[in-house]
């Protein structure tokens, strides 16, 4: 090898490393061949020592530079760094090198030297048959471009982001959110959690325009309260179960039922599609890089738990029947929020919905093609992670996971503060603990005070922004009860929370927030346990669109991209980074589908090429928002791409998935297929509600906040407290003792009386 040049790579193949005499300058190049390849890659990289690596400075940018010849798409420009603390490790591939038969030159930016970093590293992966030939590298510092950013709006304004509460309300009572490839937004409904309306058989969904400012109301054929719902590799929406019936004092549960739609944006109308094989309300989707969607969870028809794993087929356009589909026979809870992963297998993060987590550690990696699972240590408290928030953080490309806040609507106790992150990229990942998460106020009945201890929120929001960073927003402290004010954006780059301005409305349950193509978010929805809800709509400008001008995208030569494409697009003025963000598709602080990939940069003047990840598990087939950011963190407005399926896939040009080898020694538990089974047993009162007192969209809770004592005047002041009004007693049985007199009005004057 040369000097300061070294092997590297992995997996099952047959290689050669050689120098030869056909070089671009001078009288020898590199060459890295493959002859036989089952998995993994080759590349030679600049050694990684202190005396031959680049030195690099944190924030800066360079601009890396090769020629090279090569006789396989299958090539990358992959790009290591040197943390202070831990050591040499992947950053991420920048740039999928075309075939090329002479001497061709490729030159890619780096991202923003993360904090930490000294050195940095890089070289060509080789990871088909075939060869690369290169010479002549070159690395340049990006010169600084922007002078300091000016505030244009107040100095709270700059440090905080602000919020709007919109003059028009949201018609329906939507918990289910999804950004559409038009730029507008679907609010789906069903009956709202309203048993008058499911019972009338009134089923609402809305379309808003955030450009106008309007709402259209949708005909909608079926109660999709509560059901499962992704985009479609077209923009089209697939929307899976629903609520079949809601329970039934001393009988059923909620029920879930097998029928599906797909929403089409461009019609504005729902058409049906084949049924599932199994009722699942509140099931998970979550597209896989082929374009399949994949769902598990949920309850039957029946109200038990579903443990049939369902799976869309985007070559069908159809649901596969059960004896296709690889089965665990597990039972995965409701809304178990189902992470793709780089190599195609999928992370649970432990966030759920109602009561505990899964038994045993609370998290674990499913492999559907080998059909096991394997337990994932490290979430702390699994137990009390319900209604938390889990999200890919940043880039998508850093596998990292953050998981935020939750409860537990069983036992009641305050929610926490807990946040935990995992790097998937480790051969035997485990959470870690991260940085408490920010206290704010806390509405506990008669307006609000800070919160104090470890008092958290479950009924968390967690939204990707354009500048690499999250916002988390809204929350309650109890069971449908106790609004927390409080915002903060994490950046993962410091994995530090900085505390902003919070949502000045209240967003618990049945609540979400979401990014907008122009960069704000938009929050809606809340529904407390007296059944009342919130339609106000907040929209909140963060601190980056209060920093001067935005750069601006003046053109995309081509909206429809081919994964290891090069695509060029020009801006007004120079940018630092380019990203596309996955539209939100979000119900119950679950959106596991969300994800920001990183597109390294290639630039001439304010022609930029973008360099599209080879892996659709990284960025599966869709539309996305292409955002384009200055180096002040300033964002474009947003231009949509399509980021096409298995179809540009299969083009001889096209390069292969670069697939790396993270999380291949796991050490957690295995378990394969259990036996073949119907379902789990699931208690009817799984949502924490007692439906023995009033109507079915009221819930009153099954165990009450820990500081209310167990009597029946601290629990009827509480209720009275939270705005729960008159309550009827449902049936002779009163579990909760609220009608002692038995009238059958809970907490009447004459129950006031009795001790």
């Amino acid at each position: 090898m040369p000097s300061c040049w070294e092997k590297s790579g992995w997996g099952d193949n047959d290689f050669t490393f050689s120098t030869v005499a056909d070089a671009h300058s001078g009288t020898k190049a590199m060459k890295v061949e493959l002859t036989r390849r089952v998995s993994g890659d080759r590349k030679a990289l600049i050694t990684e020592s202190a005396t031959c690596a680049p030195v690099v400075t944190v924030g800066k940018q360079y601009d890396l530079g090769l020629w090279y010849k090569s006789t396989t798409p299958d090539t990358s420009l992959t790009l290591f760094r040197h943390d202070t603390t831990l050591g040499w490790q992947y950053w991420t591939d920048l740039k999928t090198l075309e075939m090329q038969g002479s001497w061709t030159q490729a030159t890619v930016r780096t991202p923003e030297v993360p904090a930490g970093t000294d050195r940095i590293t890089w070289g060509v992966s080789v990871y088909g048959t075939g060869s690369a030939t290169t010479d002549d590298y070159t690395m340049e510092q990006v010169a600084d471009t922007l002078p300091p950013a000016t505030c244009t709006g107040t100095a709270e304004q700059c440090a905080n982001g602000k919020w709007d509460v919109l003059p028009t309300q949201n018609p329906v009572r939507s918990m289910h959110s999804v950004v559409l490839n038009n730029g507008k937004v679907l609010l789906i409904a069903g009956s709202g959690n309203s048993e008058e309306q499911f019972n009338a058989g009134t089923f609402t969904s809305a379309v808003y325009d955030p450009v106008a400012g309007t709402y259209k109301t949708i005909p909608t054929p079926k109660d999709m309260f509560c059901a499962g719902h992704v985009q479609l590799d077209d923009g089209r929406v697939l929307v899976m179960s629903g609520n079949k019936a809601f329970p039934v004092v001393g009988g059923h549960g909620y029920e879930g039922y097998k029928d599906s739609y797909i929403f089409d944006p461009v019609t504005e109308t729902y058409s049906k599609t084949n049924d599932m094989n199994d009722g699942h309300w509140y099931p998970s989707a979550t597209e896989l890089g082929n374009g399949d969607i994949i769902s598990f969870g949920g309850l039957r028809e029946d109200s038990t738990g579903s443990v049939t794993a369902e799976l869309w087929s985007d070559a069908q356009q159809q649901w596969l029947p059960l004896w296709q589909v690889n089965q665990t026979w597990s039972y995965w809870g409701l809304y178990p929020s189902m992470i793709l992963m780089q190599d195609g297998r999928l992370f649970y993060s432990g966030s759920h919905v109602f009561g505990n987590g899964t038994p045993g550690t609370g998290s674990a990696i499913y492999d559907y093609g080998a059909n096991t699972v394997t337990s994932v240590p490290g979430l702390q408290n699994k137990d009390e992670r319900d209604q938390s928030a889990s999200v890919l953080l940043p880039p998508a490309q850093d596998q990292k996971v953050l998981t935020i806040g939750g409860g537990n609507i069983d036992s009641n106790p305050d929610a926490n503060r807990l946040t935990d992150i995992i790097d998937l990229k480790t051969a035997n990942p485990s959470y870690t603990v991260g940085p408490p998460l920010p206290q704010g106020t806390v509405d506990l009945g008669a307006g609000q005070v800070a919160q104090t201890g470890n008092q958290g929120k479950m009924y968390v929001s967690a939204v990707l922004l354009p500048d690499g960073k999250v916002l988390e927003t809204g929350g309650a402290l109890h069971n449908r009860a106790n609004p927390v004010y409080e915002s903060s954006i994490f950046d993962p780059a410091t994995s530090t929370f900085d505390p902003v301005a919070p949502d000045p409305e209240e967003r618990g349950y049945h609540s979400s927030a979401f990014l907008l193509p122009d960069g704000r978010v938009m929050t809606t929805g809340d529904n407390p346990g007296n059944g009342t809800w919130n339609h106000d709509v907040s929209i909140y400008t963060p601190p980056y669109l209060l920093k001067g001008t935005r750069p601006t995208i003046t053109s995309v030569i081509d909206n429809e991209w081919v994964y290891g494409d090069t695509q060029r697009i020009t801006t007004d003025r120079p940018i630092a980074k380019a990203e596309l963000i996955r539209p939100a598709a979000v119900t119950h602080s679950s959106d596991p589908n969300q994800r920001f990939v990183d597109l390294p940069l290639s630039v001439d003047g304010n022609n930029v090429d973008l360099n599209v990840t080879s892996n659709p598990n990284l960025a599966p087939p869709g539309w996305y928002m292409l955002f384009a950011v200055d180096a002040n963190g300033v964002p474009s407005v947003a231009k949509w791409v399509h980021l096409q399926g298995p179809s540009a896939l299969a083009a001889e040009s096209t390069a292969e998935a670069h697939v790396h080898s993270f999380a291949d020694s796991l050490e957690g538990t295995v378990t394969g297929p259990g036996k073949k089974r119907t379902s789990q047993p699931v208690s009817p009162t799984v949502s924490g509600c007692d439906r023995h007192y009033g109507s079915i969209n009221v819930c009153v809770p099954t165990v009450f906040p820990d500081e209310v004592k167990k009597t029946t005047a601290a629990r009827c002041a509480w209720l009275k407290k939270n705005d729960y009004g008159r309550l009827k007693v449902n049936g002779k049985d009163d579990p909760l003792k609220l009608d002692p007199s038995k009238d059958g009005v809970a907490c009447g004057a004459k129950d006031l009386k009795k001790r």
